[in-house]
């Protein structure tokens, strides 16, 4: 991750379609509304299309970030 280079990750397949990533920081940022603050931030979920995911979300007045593009990835995210 990108001003995070002393991270530990690790990646759990429950399932066919099911992920858990597990993330420890050494020294975690003390920023608490943030995706990479210390604490379980953030529960994932992919979508087929994300655009279309985002819209449905507004029109039911959920405020969601901006979508952006992960930078190890390259694939789109989101956060609520």
């Amino acid at each position: 991750m990108n001003g995070y280079p002393h991270y530990r990750k690790l990646d759990l397949k429950v399932a066919e379609n099911t992920q858990i990533e597990l993330f420890s920081f050494p020294n975690p940022p003390e920023r608490t509304s943030k995706p990479k603050a210390c604490g379980l931030r953030h529960l994932a979920f992919k979508v087929d299309d994300i655009e279309e995911t985002v819209f449905y979300l507004k029109s039911k007045g959920v405020e969601v970030e901006n979508i952006r593009v992960n930078e190890i990835t390259n694939k789109k995210i989101y956060f609520l």
